[in-house]
């Protein structure tokens, strides 16, 4: 069946409009590695993809998820020592005292979870995040996604930190940060006069859909004693920048603070649904006591049997030291295109995760998405999977597995430097 006639037919069993990446969209039948294929057998490089942070396919991963599937799979309300060796050797990865788990499926399932541990811990109801940030799809969570301020009370939404775009040209880091602050104190006045008592604020540590920006000196450290002094928690949403992306385990390490509440999601099963949420014990045990959360498929033998060896691979490979090598490669050959390259005003990022900021005017920080997209599908044409993506659609979204090497990134950056020349040659 041939793109035309598939999109025709998921249309009328998914509905008109149900997200599908590029102008022309790939149909994916088989992976491996960094690698995916279409129906042709042609190869691209996945470059976006943060679900499979081991490698599409992993052979120990796989294999792992056939025996224990073979084996068991039952709901959370039996004993399974499985399940307890995986929540054991997951909270060892962590700061303490981020010690005892909520397992869920999805991250959005796991930041519903959150803001309930949060709400329930403190007594409030209000949520601060970001004017910019997603976090999920559930009627509760979904309201942290640019959220408008005249409709969602209980939420309250501050402009993200950062430094390319500030609120304020011409002052000094230290300056810089004490006016995010500000937002942050303001939002709370606000809950305050409303008469709606503070839970928390949630935000992702590296602030990866905002466009990973690069967030002035010490503003999550400064944002999290403020919450506290206020009466509220701290949660960390490591969805995306968990798991070694950022080449440390979890993105608040980069950012040098330690969250209340963590969240965890996508790569955490390497496909298979599975997600969580880490906290200090009496605030897990206080969420159970009052919530009796229970999630039919996790907390799951096989939950457990793919997450520890998904585990397994990231250690036994080194995955984390190549994320960081590989991230800091990828990221000096790209700034050794930037004079030859107008629009890329700006590279950003830790680790495997890579933001490109694409302008039409770099003097005027002119955001083009137009551009960026073009940039997206020309990309792809060659072989390489990115998105677009950032506050303004305007960022290069770069976020391979963690097994992507030199190579890969080598092809990447040939590809890249002749798709410059080919539009340059257009213009």
């Amino acid at each position: 069946m041939n793109t035309t006639d598939l999109l025709a037919r998921r249309e009328q069993l998914l509905g008109v409009g149900a997200p599908l990446f590029y102008q022309e969209p790939v149909n994916i039948v088989r992976g491996e590695g960094v690698w995916l294929f279409d129906a042709d057998d042609r190869g691209y490089v996945d470059m976006y993809n943060n679900v499979p942070c081991v490698g599409h396919c992993h052979p120990h991963v796989v294999e792992a998820m056939h025996q224990q599937a073979r084996t068991l799979n039952v709901h959370s309300r039996y004993l399974h020592e499985g399940i307890l060796d995986y929540a054991e050797r997951l909270a060892g990865l962590h700061a303490d005292p981020l010690k005892s788990i909520v397992f869920t499926c999805t991250g959005t399932e796991a930041n519903e979870v959150a803001m309930l541990m949060a709400r329930v811990s403190t007594g409030g109801r209000g949520i601060i995040c970001t004017d910019a940030g997603y976090h999920g799809n559930s009627t509760e969570v979904s309201k942290l996604s640019r959220p408008p301020q005249d409709i969602n009370a209980e939420i309250r939404a501050i402009p993200y930190p950062q430094r390319y775009r500030p609120l304020q040209d011409g002052v000094s880091e230290s300056e810089l940060t004490e006016l995010y602050l500000a937002e942050v104190r303001t939002a709370i006045d606000a809950f305050q006069v409303s008469g709606i008592p503070l839970a928390g604020m949630l935000v992702c540590p590296i602030l990866a859909n905002e466009g990973l920006p690069d967030i002035p000196d010490s503003f999550m450290a400064r944002a999290s004693e403020i919450i506290h002094d206020a009466g509220g928690l701290f949660i960390a949403d490591e969805v995306q920048a968990g798991f070694c992306r950022t080449g440390e385990w979890w993105g608040y390490e980069v950012n040098d603070f330690v969250p209340d509440i963590v969240t965890m999601g996508k790569p955490m099963g390497n496909g298979l649904p599975l997600a969580g949420v880490i906290a200090r014990k009496e605030l897990v045990d206080n969420f159970r006591q009052h919530r009796r959360y229970f999630n039919t498929f996790a907390s799951s033998p096989l939950q457990a049997a793919v997450g520890m060896a998904v585990l397994d691979v990231i250690e036994t490979e080194n995955l984390r030291q190549n994320a960081s090598h590989v991230g800091d490669y990828l990221r000096s050959e790209l700034t050794k295109l930037q004079d030859r390259c107008e629009p890329l005003a700006e590279i950003r990022g830790q680790g495997l995760f890579i933001g490109l900021e694409w302008v039409s005017d770099r003097h005027l920080k002119t955001p083009d998405r137009d551009g960026a997209v073009v940039y997206v599908n020309r990309l792809k044409d060659k072989g390489f999977l990115i998105g677009n993506a950032g506050a303004l659609g305007n960022v290069l979204k770069i976020r391979p597995p963690l097994v992507f090497t030199r190579e890969h990134a080598d092809l990447f950056l040939t590809a890249f430097e002749e798709t410059m020349g080919e539009i340059d040659a257009k213009a």
